[in-house]
């Protein structure tokens, strides 16, 4: 385990890694196939253009593609393959001023990050691309270090390196059955024999909704025609000195690079023109299919030729030798399905590669890591495989690949929406009555209010860099909360109820927090072994041993996971079930929220009689439902659990009660607005997978000195012994028409010193405001630094948390200054 005084192995552990290939599987096989700190369990599309690039719109994938690059920058000298890896660098060309702001966004949210980057003008484009049309040239995105490899290559120095460290390679070795055992391992069928493995990785390009189903899963992953065009020699790129870097025309959403001494350029049709391979979601992949491609079709391409032509004029003159079309595997979202599966044990995925070979060496390192320690390395979620469920069907997946491919190259704008396939099965008992009202934004396959219209407003998704229709709408709803009521569909939470003999000793061991007592609710963390954020869940004790646990939407089947995980571990006596679609809720916010309900309920909803963060059974308008006293706008509130058949019913007769009291909607936008006023943190921003509770201001609600061990306890406290090295800030900020929303870089003197996390615009206060981390050193109330937005730094300032005391912080300290 030493070879050539490696120290990558951090210990022996007996793993069973298989890289199912289905009709042309290779199946790895060792107690720890590590190359380079990765387990590689990937196959490769030969057809691929194969493309490296540092570059990443998300935050997180960025992470991936670095670790990628560098992994096949070494690969080479460490098992003695040639990889034909060329890195001549690559440039995003924008060539309108939308384009520009984009480039300027996503250099703001990349500063923070180790990727090289940099905002290049048409000067140094032209030195770099001479042979670019500069007339519509506006600016680039340079990432030196991008380039392509060869796929084929690539894969048997993988192999080679995987060999080296102990791997068994089968190949070909067809998956004829998967049997879950019932110790949690696998047996798998083989030619080979059958195989025990402790885990199975269900790697399969093409071929992964095939062999999900051989255990009762539909993937949602489809087959894309991609295209792509080869020329023979091109005199004016054989006489150049030096490779060309690679090109993305973003307007003519097509890459170009240098190919030996010709070109090969592939683009992404249009929605209206690209074409699924839907046959193979229905009848699965034809026996035999392996290297082969399909039929081109030049004419589905012609636009973006004619295009790359203007912009690359030496491409009229030249002969094309080449069209290649092959599959390449989508899923709705376009980025893949990484981890491990909610719903079988031991049961992992790395599927739905759109991009390819890019992700290849991250991935494996981040599920080897993952594999290896209990839990992931980083923050991934948007790649959790469980972001998908049942209302995934085969029609919204077919939708939603086809906007994907056709929406590759647009405008990566804050806020992002995109309308195919929609509205999903997944409606709430509100969304008739409210869609015809409303911006509507998209939740884990919910439909749930963003703003809403009045007359008069500019009304629609109009998306920009800047502010937009829904800012001053987003104002008068917070407005509407602070000193009225409002309603807000809350229905995409994540619903649980858990029970059992066990269920308290299974909820004191995943969470940080004690657990409440009957008829109280609390906010509670469940952790990493090495004490990072998980999961933010909000628990209430309905009766002795029966608890509903509440989650965000995009978390719904990613903390499910995590639980059952634990209770077969630790073999509690639970049952733990998923009530998110069966019951609706309604968040009814501000400070005229008692006079409404009580005209409606018999229940006392006096301070005194139903206090924060209680819970009661009550019948509002003649409906049995439970109302909890909470709100995330921070003002007087309650959370209305309410059976799905029930809601609207409960909805119209609470908006008839408060007409006097000026009741109105509110959405998600302002939500987020009023929570970040009242300090707030929010799951998935300033806690998260990457974070610490400590760090992130979260010592309220994390116990260290509860009797239980809790998972995780022994890491924070060493944390807590070492120190921490950054902490959570609330910072203030001078801006114009644009505002943070997290992931912007934050400068002082030159450097770059941390990042926001989210961010808004306080209407309460007239002023930009974020949360943001910075070393300790630079935490202190009155501390100066500045925050890059679209290419400018703007003056910020750490102020004292929150902004606007909470309703009941503000009511405490009215009954004490009467006193």
């Amino acid at each position: 385990w030493g070879r050539g005084g490696r120290t990558r192995l951090r210990r022996l552990i007996k793993l069973l890694i298989l890289c199912i290939c289905a009709r042309n599987i290779c199946i790895f096989k060792s107690l720890l196939c590590k190359l380079a700190g990765s387990v590689h369990v990937h196959v490769y599309c030969l057809f691929q253009a194969g493309l490296t690039t540092y570059y990443h719109p998300g935050i997180n994938l960025k992470k991936v593609h670095y670790h990628s690059i560098k992994l096949y920058e070494s690969l080479e000298a460490e098992t003695g393959q040639a990889v034909g890896f060329h890195q001549p660098g690559s440039i995003r060309i924008a060539s309108t001023p939308v384009r520009v702001d984009e480039l300027k966004y996503q250099m703001a949210r990349t500063h923070w990050h180790p990727t090289p980057q940099w905002l290049i003008t048409p000067e140094k484009i032209k030195e770099l691309f001479p042979l670019l049309n500069m007339d519509k040239v506006l600016a680039g995105l340079y990432n030196p270090g991008d380039g392509h490899i060869d796929p084929y290559s690539l894969t048997m120095a993988l192999a080679a390196g995987a060999r080296m460290y102990g791997a068994q390679i089968y190949n070909p070795a067809l998956v004829s059955g998967l049997t879950p055992t019932s110790d949690g391992k696998w047996d798998v069928q083989t030619p080979y024999g059958t195989i025990r493995a402790n885990r199975i990785v269900n790697a399969t390009g093409f071929w992964a909704r095939e062999v999900g189903q051989q255990i009762g899963f539909e993937h949602p992953t489809i087959p894309v025609h991609h295209q792509y065009v080869v020329t023979a020699t091109v005199p004016e790129v054989k006489a150049l000195k030096a490779e060309l870097p690679v090109i993305r025309d973003l307007e003519g959403s097509y890459y170009l690079r240098q190919e030996r001494d010709g070109l090969l350029f592939g683009p992404y049709e249009r929605e209206e023109k690209m074409v699924l391979q839907d046959s193979w979601v229905r009848d699965g992949v034809p026996p035999g299919f392996g290297k082969e491609l399909f039929e081109s079709d030049l004419d589905r391409i012609m636009h973006h030729v004619e295009m790359a032509m203007e912009m690359v004029p030496v491409l009229k003159n030249a002969d094309i030798i080449n069209i290649v079309s092959g599959p390449i595997t989508y899923t709705p979202d376009l980025l893949p399905m990484v981890g491990p599966h909610q719903g079988a044990r031991s049961y992992w995925t790395a599927i739905g590669f759109g991009y390819g070979v890019i992700h290849a060496g991250g991935i494996g390192k981040f599920l080897s890591d993952w594999i290896v320690t209990g839990e992931p390395p980083y923050d991934l979620i948007e790649c959790d495989p469980n972001r998908y469920g049942k209302w995934t069907t085969v029609p919204y997946m077919c939708a939603k690949a086809r906007e994907s491919y056709g929406f590759n190259n647009v405008v990566g704008y804050p806020k992002e929406e995109r309308f195919a396939g929609r509205p999903t099965n997944r409606t709430s008992g509100v969304y008739e009555l409210l869609k015809g009202k409303a911006s509507m934004g998209f939740h884990a396959g919910w439909e749930q209010p963003h703003w809403f219209y009045k007359p008069g407003d500019n009304v629609g998704y109009k998306p920009s860099f800047r502010r937009t229709n829904w800012f001053g709408p987003v104002g008068r709803e917070c407005k509407l909360v602070m000193e009225k009521v409002g309603v807000i569909d809350l229905t995409p939470f994540g619903k649980f109820m858990v029970k059992g003999k066990d269920s308290h000793k299974l909820l004191d061991r995943l969470f940080a927090n004690t657990m409440p007592k009957v008829g109280l609710t609390n906010i509670s963390h469940m952790l990493t072994p090495t004490g990072r954020v998980y999961a933010e869940v909000t628990i209430t004790q309905l009766t002795p041993g029966e608890f509903l646990l509440i989650t965000g939407s995009g978390s719904e089947l990613h903390d499910l996971r995590w639980m059952e995980e634990e209770v077969v571990e630790g073999a509690y006596d639970v049952d733990i079930s998923n009530v998110t679609e069966d019951i609706g809720v309604l968040g009814v916010a501000g400070p005229k929220a008692r006079d409404v309900l009580q005209k409606l309920t018999q229940e006392d909803m006096s301070d005194a009689s139903f206090k924060f963060l209680h819970c009661k059974p009550i019948q509002l308008g003649g409906v049995n439902l439970r109302a909890i006293r909470i709100s995330y706008t921070g003002e007087l509130g309650w959370e209305l659990y309410i059976p799905h058949k029930d809601m609207a019913a409960v909805y119209q007769a609470i908006m008839a009660a408060g007409e006097d009291e000026g009741i109105d909607n509110f959405g998600t936008y302002a939500m987020s607005s009023l929570r970040l006023e009242k300090g707030f943190r929010g799951w998935g921003a300033e806690m998260n997978c990457d974070t610490n509770p400590l760090e992130a201001g979260l010592d309220y609600f994390i116990k260290l000195n509860k009797h239980a061990d809790f998972i995780g306890k022994a890491a924070l406290q060493e944390i807590k012994a070492k120190g921490l090295k950054r902490k959570l800030s609330y910072i203030t900020m001078d801006t114009d028409d644009v505002d943070p929303e997290g992931n912007e870089t934050i400068w002082l003197n030159g450097k770059v010193v941390g990042n926001t996390t989210s961010g808004a615009y306080s209407y309460t206060t007239q002023q930009s405001l974020a949360f943001a981390y910075l070393p300790v050193e630079l935490c202190s109330v009155g501390q100066k630094v500045e925050v890059e937005m679209l290419g400018r730094k703007y003056p910020a300032m750490v102020v004292q948390e929150p902004l606007v005391l909470t309703e009941p912080t503000r009511t405490r300290l009215q009954k004490k200054s009467k006193a």
